[in-house]
């Protein structure tokens, strides 16, 4: 293992180093025939109208490094005015991934730090230009490190994403207009290094980073580095895609209508339904999933680099289609290397893939998220074959990667540790709620029932 990144405890580094030997029952080299039918089968049994089931999806499977299963099922747009049709989901079709986004953001941390231009361990204070500590403990200093693995002891509060115009120093101080009550920190009990809570606002402070230490926004550096390394077309602001890339921009759906959820009603486009109309390039709308107060666009002519780039979602904002998210699953199965070149050293990849934080049940050392997060890496975080995390029922898998959801969109990248087999997914949608509806709850896991169905079909038919 590179040295330069696994300055770490030895118990983390033993745990990397298991989950990259080769799991035995990986041993099919190819998509049998049979088993493709079988998955197109479950997967198209996902598609529907009510209950668990999801207005579209689509999933890639990759063995020994390439592209071996496509499926793509039901509508990205669904029809609202007399003359338009409903439109099909395709391997060209992008949606807003959610949380799968925080991995390029981490991909563009570590690039920089093998640039020596920051340290995963350095005081985000020395960067940011102001300084930030939990005021539970003020001589502990938060870092990058703190920061990719969510044990910063930071909170999302009401919002973590806030307007141009305000600097992200605006959720730290007591006067400042987001701080509400000092929510943004985590109480006594839950030390940074120690505590794992997941928090979006962690990888809006990356981004805010980013800028600084690059001096450009946030979308348009990672357009001209990453995005265009792994040659992705997608982008965090929608005014930035080319016409062809907004013109396959798909819509997510709820059955909620203003919190009101009515499973046998329409489905209600909760975000990206622009009509046709695409928003201009020097505006960005910002977006708090959970709170929409703040919804609206907002213009970045006099925005300043390097103050705040919660509004363009460095957590979850990247539109990106499914073909182009497979650019990235490939790069991470061949060691850091898209299409020959070098994006990633394997130093970094395996730093990304090496556990920071591990659960102990003993010493309740963090938030779970029920059950479905019993570790974290560097913006990657394992799945257990063993454990509450599991995706599969009935074989015991270890996966490497991350999930992510957010306004009804379901999505997950992962790769089998220790081989050259991954699988990615986007679902678009929810006819019943989460977490309020116990039809959402998994039935053998952590993850929401969603997210069962389609890894368990995925691992179930494609790896064993």
């Amino acid at each position: 293992m590179d040295l330069k990144y696994c300055l770490i405890g030895a118990a983390t580094v033993s745990l990397c180093i298991a989950f990259l030997l080769p799991q035995g029952a990986l041993a099919k080299k190819a998509m049998d025939p049979r088993d493709a039918k079988a998955l197109t089968a479950r997967l198209d049994a996902m598609v529907g109208h009510e209950g668990t089931h999801v207005p579209g999806l689509g999933a890639e499977v990759y063995k020994n490094g390439k592209k071996v299963y496509t499926h793509f099922a039901g509508h990205r747009y669904f029809a609202e005015k007399p003359g338009q049709k409903d439109l099909p989901i395709t391997p060209d079709t992008r949606f807003r991934a959610a949380s799968v986004s925080k991995m390029f953001t981490g991909f563009t941390i570590m690039q920089l730090v093998d640039e020596e231009k920051i340290r995963l361990d350095q005081d985000v204070s020395e960067i940011l230009g102001f300084p930030l500590r939990n005021p539970n403990y003020p001589d502990t200093p938060i870092t990058i490190r703190m920061l990719l693995s969510h044990t910063s002891s930071l909170r999302d509060g009401k919002l973590y994403a806030i307007p141009p115009s305000y600097s992200v120093r605006e959720f730290f101080v007591r006067d400042g207009k987001f701080y509400e009550n000092g929510d943004h920190f985590a109480p006594a009990g839950q030390a940074p290094r120690e505590y794992f809570k997941y928090s979006n606002i962690n990888y809006g402070l990356l981004g805010t980073i980013i800028e600084k230490v690059t001096g450009e926004r946030f979308d348009l550096y990672q357009k001209k580095h990453i995005l265009k390394q792994l040659d992705i077309k997608g982008d965090y602001t929608v005014g930035n895609l080319s016409k062809g890339a907004f013109k396959n921009l798909g819509v997510i759906y709820q059955k909620n209508n203003h919190g009101k959820w009515e499973e046998n009603g329409p489905w209600i486009p909760q975000i990206d339904d622009y009509q046709g109309k695409q928003p201009p390039k020097d505006q960005v709308k910002v977006q708090n999933p959970d709170h929409r107060d703040l919804d609206a666009f907002y213009s970045l002519e006099d925005y300043q680099p390097g103050t705040n780039a919660t509004f363009f979602s460095p957590q979850g904002g990247l539109r990106i289609s499914y073909d182009e998210l497979g650019h990235a699953l490939q790069m991470i199965l061949n060691n850091g290397k898209y299409r020959g070149k070098q994006v990633l050293r394997p130093g970094a990849l395996r730093e990304m893939m090496t556990t920071q934080w591990t659960y102990d049940p003993a010493k309740q050392n963090g938030d779970t998220n029920r059950g479905s997060i019993e570790a974290y890496g560097l913006a990657m975080y394992p799945i257990f074959g063993n454990g509450t995390s599991r995706g599969v029922k009935d074989h015991a898998l270890n996966l490497w990667g991350h999930t992510g959801e957010a306004y009804g969109l379901l999505s997950g990248l992962f790769v089998v540790p220790g081989t050259k087999n991954g699988f990615l997914y986007m679902m678009n949608g929810e006819a019943v709620a989460e977490d309020d509806d116990p039809r959402s709850e998994g039935k053998f896991s952590g993850h929401y029932v969603w997210e069962e169905n389609i890894m368990d079909a995925i691992c179930d038919e494609a790896f064993f």
